[in-house]
């Protein structure tokens, strides 16, 4: 599935970034094509994780510039260089980006969206046909006014039907209809009624659904959170200090759909979840060995990010200093998600809900064309950047690398004849997760696995999609490293 999702963004990533061309600065003044490959290969020189992977990188693989300009030159353009010259064949995470500025846009949650939140699955492993199901909608969008609900389904794009080859236009920056349809049996049936949906630019927050459900036992807090994003890290706090006036017992955090984002949120997340381990160690960052031997040396406190007591942005924390809590996850989680539920296991019970998580425990940054890679001192004369994986994250304990994800204590996947409605007691994963509260057996019958093969879905053509990225200031100066 990794593959697959590699080769659409690869596909779609021109689309994503010609839409959002109009935030290009007026006037810029050039550069050459080859000082632009001049900064990406001194970008992934300094920092990139699976340096030692790629011979191009070595210190020593060329003997002077006039030898690195010839190699640069014999690739076609910036992206053929980075994609098939400077990233390791391992690598699915690492980009190139033509506009950092839309990039920009993305990492404080701003896109072009409808607001339908969808999944698609193919009819069988052998099926073409593609058929497109709600997860759920985000308010004030095109998707809402329409009356697009979670559980709707949708089998043809503009007037063809969905299949492996035009399912992409799902995904394009771009106005589409879709045609509704109904599972009968084993049959999909498309009942006539069309939806034409408009994507419009969105700031989505990611705090879609905060709420209390009282028990028998106590209050339970449950809490929707669909991305780390750093610009909602106060909303996220305020949602803390509800759930602290509301007395909740419990805390359920429902990442299904939460594919990541910025590792501060996630620090501050854990804080907020937790707050006596003020100081102690929520995750240790591994560099590329050069790196790493640089920084145990000069400033190894630089290489751990601790648990603390407010947020990002200054505010103080509101936590709710809990012994333990409850995830919901699926294949879609992965990242920033992942590190949050790793980064609380050494410390607190931590009791996994749904599906394997996707397995990604690198983080990266948005390098610039400038003398430290960060934006100050740009060169203006054009708006590539990299964001290459710079570092693997390991919890207090060591552990990292979990190529296979987080296993769940309690498996249970949703079925799509069945969704439920998010945040009711009776939807089927939040069901399992009050009955592991209450102590009683979690009803699985009610969401037996799904016989379709999930592919795909919105946000997939997204540069930061399944990404883990640091927007904090490099711990080392790159002009005092000699290489």
């Amino acid at each position: 599935m990794k593959s697959a999702y590699k080769l659409i963004f690869s596909l779609l990533l021109l689309f994503f970034f010609t839409g959002c061309q109009d935030d290009l600065d007026d006037v810029i003044r050039p550069t050459s094509e080859l000082d632009i490959k001049n900064f990406i290969w001194r970008a992934m020189n300094d920092i990139y994780l699976y340096k030692a992977d790629v011979p191009a990188l070595a210190d020593d693989r060329f003997a002077n510039q006039s030898e690195l300009n010839e190699f640069l030159n014999s690739f076609s353009s910036p992206e053929d260089l980075f994609y098939n010259g400077l990233v390791a064949s391992h690598d699915e995470f690492s980009f190139l980006v033509e506009d950092y500025q839309a990039l920009e846009r993305s990492l404080d949650g701003i896109n072009l969206s409808n607001g339908m939140q969808f999944g698609l699955v193919r009819y069988t492993s052998s099926s073409q046909e593609v058929l497109g199901y709600v997860r759920y909608v985000m308010p004030n969008t095109s998707a809402e006014a329409q009356g697009i609900k979670r559980g709707d389904l949708f089998n043809t794009v503009d007037g063809e039907h969905l299949t492996l080859e035009n399912f992409s236009r799902l995904l394009e920056p771009s106005t589409y209809t879709i045609g509704l349809a109904e599972i009968n049996g084993d049959e999909i049936i498309s009942t006539g009624e069309t939806v034409t949906l408009v994507k419009e630019e969105y700031t989505n927050n990611p705090v879609y659904l905060a709420t209390t459900i009282p028990t028998a036992s106590g209050t339970v807090g449950y809490l929707m959170y669909n991305g780390f994003t750093g610009t909602f890290d106060d909303v996220l706090n305020e949602t803390f200090a509800m759930f602290n006036s509301e007395g909740i017992t419990d805390l359920i955090v429902d990442l299904r759909y939460n594919s990541g984002g910025s590792v501060e949120s996630a620090s501050d997340l854990a804080s907020m979840i937790t707050g006596q381990f003020k100081g102690e160690v929520f995750y240790k960052e591994l560099w590329n060995q050069e790196l790493q031997t640089y920084l145990e040396t000069t400033d190894p406190e630089s290489l751990v990010n601790r648990y603390d007591d407010r947020t990002s942005s200054g505010g103080v924390i509101n936590s709710l200093n809990l012994g333990r809590v409850y995830f919901i996850t699926t294949l879609r989680t992965a990242s920033a998600s992942e590190l949050l539920i790793n980064g609380l296991k050494p410390y607190i019970g931590v009791v996994q809900i749904g599906e394997n998580t996707t397995g990604k425990f690198q983080a990266s940054t948005t390098l610039y064309d400038s003398p430290t890679f960060r934006r100050n001192n740009v060169n203006t004369g054009h708006t590539y950047a990299v964001q290459p994986l710079i570092y693997k994250t390991a919890n207090a304990n060591g552990v990292t690398d979990y190529t296979d994800g987080l296993i769940p204590d309690i498996e249970i996947s949703e079925n799509i004849r069945d969704l439920g409605v998010l945040g009711d007691p009776n939807e089927p994963l939040l069901a399992a997760a009050l009955a592991t509260i209450a102590g009683t057996q979690p009803l699985e019958t009610r969401a037996k696995k799904e016989l379709f093969i999930i592919f795909g879905e919105n946000g997939m053509q997204d540069p930061l999609y399944q990404k883990m990225y640091s927007r904090e200031l490099l711990p080392y100066n790159p002009q005092s490293l000699t290489h």
